[in-house]
């Protein structure tokens, strides 16, 4: 049986985490969310002259390179880090 390794210790800090996430993406240019998702539906539907979709219903990361998608991960793990350093040095 399998198990899946990604819990949240707090699970409530899942909005946040996904606030920072693309945040992060946005500071890197990276076209990501639902929105971005929705106009990329929209202009391929144009194209092809169908009627798109009212609404994407999750995010979509496939077309990042796994470099980009690791960037973002990467900042968030600074981001986190440094941000417990100075909650730790205000102690």
């Amino acid at each position: 049986m399998a198990r899946s390794s990604n819990h949240k210790v707090v699970p409530e800090s899942k909005m946040a985490l996904d606030i920072l996430k693309y945040e992060i993406a946005a500071e890197l240019g990276l076209p990501v969310g639902k929105n971005s998702m929705a106009n990329v539906n929209e202009e391929f539907a144009s194209e092809l002259g169908s009627v798109p979709s009212s609404s994407v219903k999750e995010d979509y990361w496939g077309f990042i390179s796994s470099r980009d998608s690791g960037a973002v991960g990467g900042q968030i793990t600074k981001r986190l880090i440094q941000r417990a350093e100075e909650v730790l040095y205000t102690l």
